[in-house]
């Protein structure tokens, strides 16, 4: 297997980020970060309270105003977190006190997806870059160095590791390809899927590790892989969703599925046991909605939205994104949380069953 390793650009900062309103975020540990792509910030919210305590400022960092943060990572307790910047083509990490602490180059970083087996923290390439490197960075956290892995397909995006941290998953959005990769040998096994052009946005894979699912784009279907051999995933059933499903998330006991339509402005709620539509939630905040991610009590499950179009209008005005926040138990948004414009991808402390 082919490895091109590019070279490591380690800077520490000493200066953190400016404090936002309401709670120190040293008091709340309890964290949800919120890449605000249309504004080169990160909006950081105390779970706990469903308020934003802190505003990462990242152009004070020395980052361009079209930095584009995209999608964050989180290590189990806290105490770094990880930013792809698709503008700068670099990876950050910042430490619990959102200082910069180290920062690697890649060329148009996507979505991150850290492995809580190892130090490895693996990198797609952005939606945005059409004709990007056929590989994906895998960065030693600890060091953030990093090497990468061919896929040979376009536009590898969409990214998931196994809970045992042996089989990593990857997907061109070109294509009906993917990819499983032996994170060991470095070497991807590349899978292609039937039907129309998919555009595989995301994965989810379950807590017990035994099945996966990702959202298309374009044929606007969740499709549904069996794990049963984790190195060659199977789809065994497609699910009309509606327009544009993006990033799934499964709740922590496996039975509820999340995830956005960006398109149609609507959250669809899969129940996996059955594999049919559970419910489907609209306004209250749902305006484009983008990333999904659950508290670590897996009591709440959270998913940002862009508003680039304004259709949702707060308290600040039509000119900001939001989070909403659902209830696990009664399926319903319980709190709308206003942060910057274009928020993308979100993450908080990773969890492990």
């Amino acid at each position: 297997m082919l490895r091109t390793f590019g070279a490591a650009m380690v800077m520490l900062a000493c200066a953190g980020a400016a404090a936002g309103a309401a709670t120190a975020p040293e008091q709340a540990r309890n964290l949800l970060y919120v890449c605000n792509q249309a504004a080169a910030t990160v909006s950081i919210i105390d779970m706990d309270r469903n308020v934003v305590v802190k505003t990462v400022d990242l152009t004070a960092l020395g980052m361009s105003p079209t930095s584009k943060p995209h999608h964050v990572q989180v290590e189990q307790d806290g105490s770094y977190w990880y930013l792809s910047l698709i503008g700068d083509n670099r990876v950050l990490k910042f430490d619990r006190d959102d200082r910069l602490v180290g920062q690697v180059a890649f060329e148009v970083p996507g979505l991150l997806q850290l492995d809580v087996t190892s130090n490895r923290l693996y990198v797609g390439r952005s939606m945005m870059a059409m004709t990007p490197p056929q590989r994906i960075g895998v960065i030693d956290r600890e060091n953030m160095t990093i090497e990468e892995i061919d896929v040979f397909y376009p536009r590898p995006h969409a990214i998931a590791v196994a809970p045992n941290g042996a089989t990593v998953y990857s997907a061109s959005l070109a294509e009906n390809s993917m990819a499983s990769i032996d994170p060991v040998e470095e070497e991807a096994a590349l899978i292609s899927l039937e039907g129309p052009l998919h555009t595989l946005v995301q994965f989810a894979v379950s807590p017990d590790g035994q099945v996966m699912v990702a959202g298309g784009q374009m044929s606007g279907q969740l499709l549904v892989f069996s794990l049963e051999d984790p190195a060659a995933p199977r789809v065994i059933r497609t699910i009309p969703v509606g327009a544009q499903p993006w990033h799934p998330t499964f709740t922590h006991d496996g039975r509820f599925v999340y995830f956005g339509n960006q398109e149609a402005n609507t959250i669809t709620i899969v129940d996996a046991r059955t594999w049919t539509v559970a419910k489907v939630l609209e306004g209250n905040g749902i305006a484009q909605p983008h990333g999904s991610a659950v508290s670590p009590d897996g009591a709440t499950v959270y998913v940002s939205n862009k508003n680039l179009r304004g259709d949702y209008t707060g308290n600040g005005g039509a000119d900001v994104g939001t989070v909403v926040a659902i209830d696990v138990a009664t399926q319903a948004v319980k709190a709308i949380i206003e942060v910057g414009r274009g928020s993308a991808g979100i993450g908080t402390r990773a969890w492990q069953p």
